[in-house]
């Protein structure tokens, strides 16, 4: 089984937020692999690995940092492969993290999900890989009904709550 999506954090002190794209992947039998690998402390294996991820059958790249959180960036110069990367929240809230990965300059893309998103990460994977995969497609499609089921079943739970004043 080779991997389809590559999952990289700055540190495995970023695994925790991280770890919900591959428990996401995991569920919907998406093979993935996970790496710790710093731009900044380890310069030249980000560089192996991300001109290196196309050759090796990686079709998307999830790429999670924080506070300078250049890492997506770095990897996206480097690879024709779309760059997912998920700010991570380690100082200033994660608005740091945020800046540092969606202000990327023109012709170096990296899709951004929100401060923490991982699983929104895996979930924009899941639907650019099923574009060419019926399969996926229908995995991703029931996905988001559970999804839809479980707003529903908690309102309904919600109405039960009775209150004097309240209208509905």
């Amino acid at each position: 089984m080779k991997p389809l999506v590559s999952i990289i954090m700055g540190s495995t002190s970023d695994w925790p937020v991280m770890k919900k794209a591959a428990m996401f992947f995991e569920e919907m039998e998406i093979p993935f692999e996970v790496n710790a690998l710093s731009a900044h402390r380890t310069p030249e294996e980000v560089e192996q690995f991300a001109k290196n991820a196309s050759t090796n059958g990686i079709k998307i790249v999830i790429a999670g940092a924080g506070m300078a959180a250049h890492l997506p960036g770095v990897i996206a110069a480097m690879t024709p492969i779309p760059v997912i990367g998920v700010p991570i929240k380690a100082s200033l809230d994660g608005l740091d993290s945020l800046l540092a990965i969606v202000q990327m300059p023109p012709g170096i893309p990296v899709a951004t999900v929100a401060i923490n998103g991982a699983l929104n990460a895996g979930i924009l994977a899941a639907q650019m890989l099923s574009t060419n995969d019926t399969s996926m497609f229908s995995k991703t499609v029931e996905y988001k009904e559970k999804l839809k089921g479980k707003i529903v079943k908690a309102n309904q739970e919600l109405q039960k709550e009775k209150f004097k004043f309240r209208t509905n």
